[in-house]
């Protein structure tokens, strides 16, 4: 069986769990003899893409460093979005492939696609429950309405996000969607010196809007301040803005919050060296973070609604969604019981051992072939 990745989320994203996602896929397929990923683009900068696809491609290897000699980084890209492009409409055209793969929402592959059967795969409704949140020129879920409506087969990356996709798509035949959990691709072996606190909660990721950032700190900051040596460390997610910053002097925290960027490969000593983790999102079609946190025994704080309880099951210590007080007595209660830490440290350990890359890999196969059969 040969698969067709549309490769469009590796221009779109520099990092982050979509594209992880189709990284860890895509090569996942390709360990498979009897099945073969296509992705036709000749160049990204995304970095897991770089670093797992790109290095078996030696060709590809040898263009990128021609365009690093030819062009400057705003005329490098957009040569190589125009040839990507050219390369996934030429595939399309060929019809050598199977079953076709949009790796997000843009519906253009749908004038080539002719009869070959497509499989969407959903990873949230966030367009469709906060379009507050976002542009009045943002389409996405116009176009993702009309990928759902045509689609042979639907991956929804948790049973939540079908559950959400039927609410405001009620019309669509429930039988076409299938669940196909996710990973993580941390590795947790070794610990490195960071130089980060003895003792911090730890925050990772961006923070705006449905992150529920504003409300987790406003939420902890009677225990920052009455606890002596107690910090937040937010991973990630850039330097904090304006409002942000107002926000914090203003709870007196200026010297209670840091902000750090990491490496990849630094991340899972975040996780290791802190108290607890708290993802206090309003919403998550699956929540990477969540298995990172729990394979590294790292205590989970977050909110009982959304996919969280299918990710984390009894392993996280779950609030009450947008009751400060019970957030805030959660996480004091981890604080300040060992015993507490390490019983959720376990069961996070054996929580996050469920989930795999080939396990998912397997499961996207399976619907792959559903779809052809189809």
């Amino acid at each position: 069986m040969r698969v067709l990745f549309d490769g469009q989320i590796f221009e779109l994203q520099k990092f982050g769990g979509i594209s992880r996602y189709f990284t860890e896929l895509i090569n996942g397929i390709n360990s498979y003899s009897a099945h073969q990923a296509i992705c036709p683009i000749i160049y990204s900068e995304n970095i897991h893409y770089s670093e797992k696809i790109n290095p078996k491609i030696p060709i590809l290897d040898q263009l990128n460093m021609m365009l690093e000699l030819r062009f400057n980084i705003e005329k490098r890209k957009r040569y190589c979005t125009r040839k990507n492009g050219k390369g996934i409409t030429k595939s399309l055209q060929s019809q050598n492939f199977d079953v076709f793969v949009p790796t997000y929402y843009d519906t253009d592959f749908l004038s080539d696609l002719r009869d070959k059967p497509f499989v969407l795969n959903v990873y949230d409704m966030i367009h469709e429950i906060f379009p507050s949140h976002l542009s009045s020129e943002d389409h996405i879920a116009i176009q993702k309405a009309k990928l759902i409506e045509k689609a042979t087969k639907i991956i929804a990356i948790s049973q939540s996000t079908k559950n959400d996709i039927l609410k405001f798509h009620p019309k669509t035949d429930a039988s076409k969607i299938d669940v196909v959990y996710l990973s993580h691709s941390l590795d947790n072996s070794e610990i490195l010196e960071l130089g980060l606190p003895a003792n911090y909660i730890l925050f990772v990721g961006n923070r705006g809007g449905y992150k529920n950032f504003a409300f987790f700190l406003n939420a902890i900051a009677s225990l920052l301040l009455d606890t002596q040596g107690l910090f937040l460390v937010c991973a990630g997610g850039n330097a904090f803005n304006e409002d942000e910053g107002e926000m914090i002097k203003n709870l007196g925290l200026d010297e209670k919050v840091i902000q750090i960027n990491f490496k990849d490969f630094e991340l899972a000593t975040y996780y290791k060296k802190a108290k607890c983790f708290v993802f206090p999102s309003a919403y998550e079609g699956f929540g990477i973070p969540v298995l990172e946190a729990m394979s590294c025994g790292c205590p989970v704080v977050l909110a009982a609604h959304s996919s969280f309880p299918e990710v984390a099951e009894d392993a996280g210590l779950y609030f009450e969604l947008d009751n400060a007080e019970d957030l805030n007595q959660k996480v004091r209660a981890l604080l300040e019981d060992e015993n507490l830490r390490t019983h959720y440290s376990k069961k996070g350990i054996v929580q996050a051992s469920k989930f795999s890359w080939e396990k998912t890999v397997a499961d996207c196969v399976k619907v792959f072939k559903s779809a052809l059969k189809s």
